[in-house]
């Protein structure tokens, strides 16, 4: 689980008076549908353990759409003390007719979401959920496994404001760079607290890709760089993070001689120069 100030893209939604479900024995809540992809979807919260809220994003119907669709999905919570949104990990899940559902079935403890000190449900018993749902382009399929060796090269921007008042980590959009859905993410104190700033890549796709790719936080006084690049990252399913870690002095990032961070802002970039795939 992480916190962020921006509102979930695809979903949000307000549960008026929700004492009321334990009270009237209501398990189950379900919302309107919502695109997300070219493809329409909708979110429950279900109550059947006792001690825990469950949520889940559901493809709708699934029987009628021949297609497997991977997508990239998150559930949030907004906090009305803190004015954030609590949110889930992107989790990768593929959708079809026979498994049209994913999420989690202990998404929070009721104890937790109905306690009006951590700020989830407060004043008339309302709470605030959402989803986001990010759709990975099904690639097409032949007899013969492809050995992609694409030589993108892939550049990314990003402007990182308010970089003093950052929590542990700042996150970037899901985006799509040689076919497939990444995350970069900015480690302001380090990962583990100390003396580096940590830099990590995500990879959200299905296949086993080596990727090379440079990180950049530019000098915006001399115009200047500092970069440091990884080779040869074998990305999976199951080990999806390239990190460059102690990317660079945490005093040298801060020293406003240096030119990292001017108005409060730092400018990130991101170079995938190089992705293949790789069999088992």
């Amino acid at each position: 689980m992480e916190t962020r100030e921006a509102p979930p893209a695809h979903l949000l939604v307000k549960i008026e008076s929700f004492s009321l479900f334990e009270k009237c024995q209501i398990e189950k809540y379900e919302t309107k549908e919502f695109a997300a992809g070219e493809y329409k979807w909708y979110y429950d919260n279900v109550g059947k353990d006792s001690g825990y809220v469950s949520v889940y994003l559901a493809m709708v119907d699934t029987c009628s759409q021949p297609v497997e669709v991977n997508a990239v999905f998150s559930i949030f919570l907004f906090n009305h003390i803190s004015g954030k949104y609590l949110s889930s990990l992107g989790r990768t899940r593929r959708f079809l007719g026979t498994k049209s559902k994913w999420g989690f079935s202990k998404f929070i403890s009721k104890e937790s979401l109905t306690n009006p000190s951590n700020g989830y449900v407060v004043g008339d018993k309302s709470c605030v959920f959402g989803a986001e749902v990010f759709v990975a382009k099904k690639e097409a399929i032949t007899q013969s496994v492809s050995s992609r060796n694409v030589d993108i090269p892939y550049k990314r921007d990003w402007i990182i404001p308010n970089f003093s008042k950052l929590g542990k980590f700042w996150v970037s959009e899901v985006f799509g760079a040689g076919g497939e859905k990444w995350t970069i993410s900015l480690y302001p104190k380090g990962i583990v607290v100390g003396t580096h700033v940590d830099i990590c890549v995500w990879y959200y796709g299905c296949e086993r890709v080596e990727a090379c790719f440079t990180v950049r936080i530019k000098d915006q006084i001399f115009d200047h760089e500092y970069e440091k690049s990884c080779k040869y990252c074998l990305f999976t399913t199951s080990s999806n993070v390239g990190g460059l870690y102690n990317f660079i002095e945490i005093a040298t990032m801060n020293d406003p001689k240096k030119g990292f961070i001017v108005n409060d802002s730092c400018l990130l970039q991101l170079e995938i120069s190089s992705l293949r795939d790789v069999a088992e």
